[in-house]
C-alpha cells in the first residue's frame, strides 16, 4: 500500500506507472477472490458495500427490465443495514414490490415465513449473513435454496461477515455479494461487489470510462485496494487465530460486568453470532447516556439516534419484538483482533462506574415523615 501511495499511477494508462498501479490492483483482486472462494473476474471494487449494495440491487432490477424478465418482487429481511432497506424503498416507486422477512425473536431469519414470500414473482433475495449489531450469523447457504428453489436470485450483504468467519460464495451458493475493506482491518473508502459468471450482470449505475468490467467507472483507486488486498491476506491467516481471540474476550467481558453487579441481557442468537459481537441490554439504564458518559473513554454505541429531537429506536431491535425500554437500554461492543484482556477489564470497570452514576443521577430519596403512622 505504501507503495502504491509513493508511486502513484493510473491503472487504465498504458504508461510504466499505469502498469504498476494495474498490476497492484490486480494482486488486491486476486486476494479478495481467495477470501471468499471466487474468481477475481467476478471482484469488481466500489467505494464500499453501500455502493455495492445498491448497484446489485438497482442494478439487476434494471437488467432484469431491459431483458423483459417479468419478476417486480424484492425480498430482503427486517434486519438489514439501511442501505439495503432504503435501496429497496426507493425501487417501489418505480413499480417493484418489496416485501420485509421478519426474523424470529433470536434474530434469526423465519425461514418458513421466507419461503412462503418467496415465489415465481421474486427476482432477487437479500440476506446479510452477519448482522452489524447484533451479530446474528444468518442460515445464508438455506436462504439461497429458498430463493434458487423458484428461480430467484440470491444476494447476501457479506461486510460484516468476510474476514471474521470463514466464508465461501460457492458453498453458500450466492449470485451477488457485498464486501467492505474496512470490515476486515482494511483502509477505509473501498469495498467490492461480488458477482457470479453465471448470475444475472447487473446494470451499471454510473457512466464514464468503463473500468471495473464497465459496471462500475471511474479511476481505480490502486493504494486503498492494496491495503484491502492485504486485508484480505491477513484475515485469511488469522481467522481461526481472530475468532478464538474475539470469542474469549467477549465471554469474558459479560463475566467482569457480572462480577461489577452490572445487569444485564443478551440481544440475539446465544451461539449463532461473530465471536466478539455483543448486542446487551444493560438493564434498566438509559443507553445513550450510558455512551455520552464514556464517549472518551470507550468505544461502544447503541442501535438509536436521535431526529428532530426525538430518540429513533434500532429497526433491528425493533424487529427483534423487543420493548421500547429494552431497546433504549441497549447497547453494542465489539471485540476484535486489536484487542487486549485489559481492554475488556477497562470496558467493564467503566461501563459499571457509569452505569452506578447513571443509577445515582436518577435516585429519588424517600420523604422522611416524622411522628407515628
Amino acid at each position: 500500500m505504501r507503495l502504491a501511495w509513493m508511486e502513484p499511477g493510473n491503472a487504465g494508462s498504458p504508461h510504466l506507472a499505469g502498469a504498476k498501479a494495474a498490476e497492484i490492483v490486480e494482486a488486491g483482486r486476486a486476494a479478495v477472490a481467495d477470501l471468499i472462494g471466487a474468481a477475481p473476474s467476478e471482484v469488481t471494487f466500489t467505494s464500499g458495500a453501500t455502493e455495492a449494495n445498491n448497484l446489485v440491487i438497482q442494478g439487476v432490477v434494471r437488467t432484469a427490465r431491459a431483458a423483459g424478465i417479468e419478476r417486480h418482487r424484492l425480498v430482503v429481511a427486517a434486519t438489514e443495514h439501511k442501505s439495503i432497506l432504503a435501496c429497496a424503498e426507493a425501487l417501489t416507486r418505480d413499480g417493484i414490490e418489496v416485501v420485509i422477512a421478519p426474523v424470529q425473536g433470536d434474530g434469526l431469519i423465519d425461514l418458513a415465513t421466507l419461503s412462503a414470500l418467496v415465489d415465481d414473482r421474486t427476482l432477487l433475495v437479500s440476506v446479510g449473513a452477519a448482522n452489524g449489531e447484533i451479530g446474528v450469523l444468518q442460515p445464508i447457504a438455506e436462504v439461497s435454496a429458498i430463493a434458487h428453489r423458484v428461480g430467484s436470485f440470491m444476494h447476501s450483504d457479506l461486510a460484516q461477515f468476510a474476514g471474521k468467519a470463514p466464508c465461501d460464495v460457492v458453498a453458500l451458493d450466492l449470485d451477488y455479494g457485498s464486501l467492505s475493506s474496512h470490515k476486515m482491518y482494511g483502509p477505509v473508502g473501498v469495498g467490492a461487489l461480488f458477482v457470479s459468471a453465471a448470475a444475472l450482470p447487473p446494470s451499471a449505475l454510473m457512466y464514464g470510462g468503463g473500468q471495473e468490467h464497465g459496471l462500475r467507472p471511474g479511476t481505480i483507486p490502486a493504494p486503498l485496494i492494496a491495503g484491502f488486498g492485504a486485508a484480505a491476506r491477513t484475515s485469511a491467516t488469522l481467522l481461526d487465530a481472530d475468532k478464538t481471540r474475539a470469542k474469549a474476550l467477549a465471554k469474558s467481558f459479560v463475566c467482569a460486568l457480572s462480577e461489577r453487579q452490572v445487569a444485564w441481557r443478551l440481544n440475539g442468537h446465544q451461539s449463532l453470532r461473530l465471536p466478539g459481537s455483543l448486542s446487551l441490554q444493560i438493564i434498566g439504564i438509559d443507553a445513550e447516556s450510558i455512551v455520552e458518559r464514556l464517549s472518551a473513554k470507550v468505544a461502544i454505541s447503541t442501535g438509536s439516534a436521535c431526529l428532530s429531537g426525538q430518540i429513533d429506536t434500532s429497526h433491528v431491535l425493533r424487529a427483534l419484538g423487543l420493548s421500547r425500554s429494552e431497546q433504549l437500554c441497549t447497547i453494542r461492543i465489539l471485540f476484535g483482533r486489536y484487542n487486549t484482556q485489559s481492554d475488556v477489564l477497562h470496558a467493564a470497570d467503566a461501563i459499571a462506574a457509569a452505569a452506578r452514576q447513571e443509577s445515582l443521577a436518577h435516585w429519588t430519596p424517600r420523604p422522611v415523615v416524622s411522628g407515628h403512622a
